[in-house]
């Protein structure tokens, strides 16, 4: 069983920066693989940025370049980074953690245990 909780989120201009945090329990932290993904008002959830236990991450293509993923196994934190920040970026961000493995899944059914979502507003 994992318990993930977000933190970070918050109401900024375009152009601002964020970095989001995941704080995670359990003691295998390392051996999950872990995502971002996001959800709009009236649109479906989306996947944002993952990285398995070995440190490889994979983007959407709508954020490559923009945000960054990482984790610290040390402290079973994941985080997002995101700069540049755009109105279109609006979104509740959830973290979520999925089976250990080198595949990093971009499907919500990929991962088995989720945050309760944090907000990010960006405004004009």
């Amino acid at each position: 069983q994992v318990q993930l909780v977000e933190s970070g989120g918050g109401l900024v201009q375009a152009g601002d920066s964020l970095r989001l945090s995941c704080a995670a329990s359990g003691r295998t932290f390392s051996s999950y693989v872990m995502g971002w993904f996001r959800q709009a008002p009236g649109k479906d959830r989306e996947f944002v940025a993952g990285i398995n236990g070995d440190g490889w991450t994979f983007y959407a293509d709508s954020v490559k370049g923009q945000f960054t993923i990482s984790r610290d196994n040390a402290k079973n934190t994941i985080y997002l980074q995101m700069n540049t920040l755009k109105p279109e970026d609006t979104a509740a961000y959830y973290c979520a953690a999925g089976p250990g493995s080198l595949r990093i899944g971009v499907r919500s059914r990929d991962y088995n245990y989720w945050g309760q979502g944090t907000q990010v507003t960006v405004s004009t």
